[in-house]
Order: structure tokens, then sequence, then C-alpha cells
């Protein structure tokens, strides 16, 4: 048997188990959604639970935790209303990703080609942008007090910002998993600006919290560690997965119609 025909046989059987998963995470999307909102909701009751107050806890106690829950599943069902014609919608008029050779086909002749689809090295990129969400929840919960009452400038400023990036991110990471999904056309673009978007909100969390006065050392040298591991992971995404988005044959032949010339 030749290095060839072992190559093939592993990659089909890759293959057929990434497009089980696939089809389990479809199937299971509602109780996914539902697991989500209790082990969340869980998490949450226990963080504020132990978190030490003042005073007792209010609406601003209560509200970074409650969108926390709600947004990301709120978006993912949203998401599945939004991109339920997803394949049918039209390509973007001027292409970004120009690296390579490829043909412009129909949308139904992309259709039939055997790459299309998202499966194969997709089906782990999808898993990823479903697991960030937790992982972000964790990060969050494991760095930030529930507060209530009045705060200093500073942890103000910090958990504003802490929970627009938390709530925002895991949001958007559940509407790009959705898009790729649904085979939408702008799948490779969204998640470009979302790994953006995350890079960005990184840095501006990192300058306003150094410009409030009276930031303890004792939270800054944690806190730019944070910022400085959540910038990595995203470069690491960025580094791993930008190059599959721009050649991947299957990338190119769902998300935009085209073939290799």
């Amino acid at each position: 048997m030749s290095l060839v025909s072992v190559g093939q046989r592993i990659g089909d059987r890759l293959h057929a188990k990434a497009a089980v998963v696939r089809v389990q995470i479809e199937d299971r999307l509602d109780w996914i959604v539902i697991a989500w909102l209790i082990i969340a909701g869980l998490a949450s009751a226990v963080r504020i639970a132990f978190s030490p107050a003042g005073q007792p806890f209010g609406v601003e106690t209560m509200l970074p935790y409650a969108l926390l829950v709600f947004a990301p599943a709120a978006s993912l069902v949203l998401a599945l209303r939004w991109f339920a014609d997803g394949d049918r919608q039209p390509q973007p008029r001027f292409r970004l990703a120009r690296i390579g050779r490829w043909t412009e086909v129909e949308r139904e002749l992309a259709r039939k080609h055997r790459l299309y689809g998202a499966g194969g090295i997709m089906v782990s990129l999808m898993v990823g942008m479903l697991v960030a969400v937790p992982i972000r929840a964790l990060e969050y919960f494991g760095s930030m007090p529930a507060i209530s009452g009045p705060v200093p400038a500073w942890l103000s400023v910090l958990h504003t910002m802490m929970t627009l990036d938390v709530v925002l991110m895991t949001s958007l990471y559940a509407v790009a998993f959705v898009a790729a999904l649904r085979h939408v056309p702008l799948f490779p673009r969204l998640l470009a600006a979302i790994w953006g978007l995350d890079l960005a909100f990184q840095l501006v969390t990192a300058e306003l919290v150094a410009r409030t006065a009276g930031l303890p050392t004792e939270v800054a040298n944690p806190l730019q560690s944070l910022l400085d591991g959540n910038v990595k992971k995203v470069l690491i995404s960025i580094g791993l997965w930008l190059p599959y988005l721009l050649l991947s044959r299957r990338v190119n032949v769902t998300y935009r119609s085209r073939i290799p010339a």
C-alpha cells in the first residue's frame, strides 16, 4: 500500500469524523443554548455570592452577568434566523482575498463541488469559535468581581470595559459560528473584522485603565498580563486561520463560489 493511499484513507476518516461532529453540533444547537443558559447562570450566581461587597447587590451588580448569560445565546438564536438563507446571500462586489488562482463559478455549480460545505478543517474553526464563548466567560468570572455601590474610578472603568468586551465578543463569535455553519459568503470577512475588533478592545481597555488615576500596582500588573494574553491568543488565531481562510479550496468553493483555476 502506497503512502499516497494511506494518506488518502486517513484524510477520508478525518473528513468523516468532522462531518459527524458538525452534524451533531447542528442537531444539538437548542440543547447547547439551554446548557449555556443554565451553566452560565449558575456560574454568575456563584460569582456574585462569593464576591466581596460593602452593601447589598443592586442592578449594577446583576446587569453585567445577565448580559453575559443572555447576549451570546440571543445572538446565536437571532443569527440562525438572519442566516436561514445564508448560502443564497449574494457574493460581495469586491474581492479582498486575491491570493491564488481561482475561477468564479455559478452558485449552483459550487454547491455540486465535492468540497462544498462547512466540513473538514472548517469544523475545527467552527468548534473553536463556539468554545471561545465559555472560555471568555470563564476569564471574566475569574478576573472581575461583582461590584455594588460606590467604587474607585479605576475599578469602574475596568469593570465596564471588561464587561463590554466579554459581552460583545462572545456574541460576535456566536454570530460568526452561525455564519460559517450556514455558508454565508461574508463569513471570512466577518471573522477577520471580529479579530480586528477583539485586538482593538484589548488595546483600548489597557489605555483607558492606565489613564485612570489610582490604579494599584497589584492590579495593574496582573491586568497587563491578562490583556497581553488576550492579544496573543487573537494573534495566534489569526496566524493559524487567516492563511486557511485565504487559501483553502473548501473555503473558496463554499463561501466565495470559486474553484481552483
